[in-house]
């Protein structure tokens, strides 16, 4: 059976995913969570709609097809440039994508896009119309519960409804709001009260969505308390800095009896022929082993097996037999 492959009893991929994280969640460390997962959703990065217009499209969109499912995040407010966007998704088969309306970052601002565009939803339903005009794949949106002072519960509801009118039946929820001014990005995921009884709201008010839930979510077991009335829970940094926390997500939240929680090792090994792939095309390593340093946590001998790891794939000359040395010495531990 394939990572990505689906059991009778699964339920849909969105109930439970990793958010894209810019500069943690690259193909590789998607790879990586795939040996942790086969039926979690995973997403990319934050591309941006005008740098995909104008970029290395195969440098921005390609993935290795073990990934899947796996959502392509679009940032932009230009419902031509989205459009565009999405129907290159849908040529590079991605399982859906997703619009970014919930960061915060000062950069991101300036572009006009990201949580900024919760103060414009008719904006952002243009942008969702035409991306699900131009694609065939699921369009959804990735939103904070408001923003600054513009956080009433009546203000996120109009939001909703008026993206939703624009054809999004998938909402994913940041239950924070978002300061644009004042808070850094990582305050912004820290600093804002997490507001979980409004989107609870916004889900008995909206039953006929699929409500996802995001932010705060850094155990299997929260998340299990949360999907008693979400339709899905997205975790962010704690599925990067933990992953084999997760190991029993396919078993507990998909209900694949078949599937066997992920060991260090199993997940090293079932990445080796990503990276001999990667280097043979003229890769280098270091992009790939940066991810592993939190693999191995909580037992003895921890930080000599990542500090060996990290000095010989930092090498230039490095490649995928580091990598079997290192899973050759977890196996001989049983880790």
């Amino acid at each position: 059976m394939t990572p990505s492959s689906a059991t009778p009893n699964q339920h849909p991929a969105h109930r439970f995913s990793v958010a894209p994280m810019l500069d943690y969640t690259d193909r590789h460390f998607r790879v990586l969570i795939r040996q942790v997962s086969r039926h979690a959703l995973l997403y990319s990065e934050m591309v941006v709609a005008q740098a995909l217009h104008h970029g290395d499209k195969s440098k921005l969109l390609s993935f290795d097809p073990i990934e899947k499912p796996l959502a392509l995040q679009l940032g932009g407010d230009s419902p031509e440039l989205l459009a565009a966007a999405a129907e290159w998704a849908q040529k590079w088969d991605y399982s859906e994508v997703n619009l970014n309306v919930g960061c915060p970052s000062a950069k991101v601002q300036q572009g006009r896009f990201g949580a900024c565009l919760m103060a414009d939803p008719k904006r952002v339903a243009d942008c969702v119309s035409a991306m699900a005009e131009a694609s065939g794949l699921p369009i959804t949106v990735k939103h904070r519960i408001g923003i600054d002072n513009h956080d009433s519960y009546a203000e996120l509801l109009n939001f909703v409804d008026t993206v939703a009118a624009a054809g999004c039946q998938r909402f994913i929820v940041h239950a924070r709001k978002a300061w644009l001014e004042g808070l850094d990005p990582k305050q912004n995921r820290t600093v804002p009260p997490l507001r979980y009884d409004l989107v609870q709201k916004l889900k008995q008010d909206r039953s006929d969505l699929i409500l996802e839930l995001n932010g705060g979510l850094e155990s299997l077991e929260s998340c299990q308390t949360h999907l008693l009335w979400a339709d899905g829970v997205m975790v962010g940094r704690a599925a990067y800095h933990h992953p084999l926390q997760w190991n029993r997500v396919d078993q507990e939240v998909f209900n694949d009896l078949e599937a066997m929680p992920a060991r260090a090792s199993t997940v090293l090994r079932g990445i080796l022929p990503h990276a001999e792939r990667w280097c043979a095309s003229g890769g280098k390593l270091w992009p790939i082993a940066r991810h592993l340093v939190h693999l191995v946590e909580g037992v003895s001998g921890a930080r000599h097996w990542r500090r060996g790891l990290v000095e010989a794939a930092a090498k230039a000359n490095a490649g995928p037999q580091v990598l079997e040395k290192a899973c050759l010495q977890l196996e001989e531990r049983g880790l």
